[in-house]
């Protein structure tokens, strides 16, 4: 007999859907320091899953972690630059963007754990920074 495709799914396929589902949902509704946020948040969390990887010898999920964490400031962060209005702020923003790009990449060839741990300790203060400014930026916005 033949089956839906839905039947035949894991319940591991289904939480990968929900989960996709509510980050496009969450996307769609972000204020533009909302999605900003979130891109900080992706990048923590893909630092930590590169970490749990490297440790365990995983060399698929650390270099995909390691791959969305690039991504993630190459297509995220450093494109939400505005570098025409953002002046000196911007253009340091994007070498700083860039070096930890190349630093993660050095992670994944390496194994280098210190190197990421060195990726968190410069995106943490921007990242703490942003949200403090939150309240502001959606007062602002009303």
């Amino acid at each position: 007999m033949f089956a839906p495709a839905a039947v035949s799914r894991t319940p591991n396929a289904f939480a990968s859907t929900y989960r996709q589902i509510g980050v496009e949902t969450g996307v769609a509704a972000a204020s533009p320091h909302q999605l900003v946020t979130m891109l900080f948040e992706g990048f923590t969390d893909a630092i930590a899953q590169a970490r749990a990887a490297m440790l365990a010898g995983q060399i698929e999920p650390k270099g995909k972690a390691i791959v969305r964490a690039v991504r993630i400031i190459d297509e995220g962060l450093i494109a939400s630059l505005d570098l025409e209005a953002g002046g000196q702020l911007a253009d340091d923003l994007m070498a700083l963007y860039g070096y930890i790009a190349r630093r993660l990449t050095h992670a994944n060839h390496r194994n280098d754990t210190a190197a990421l741990d060195e990726c968190v300790r410069l995106i943490e203060p921007l990242r703490a920074a942003w949200v403090a400014i939150g309240p502001a930026s959606n007062a602002k916005a009303q």
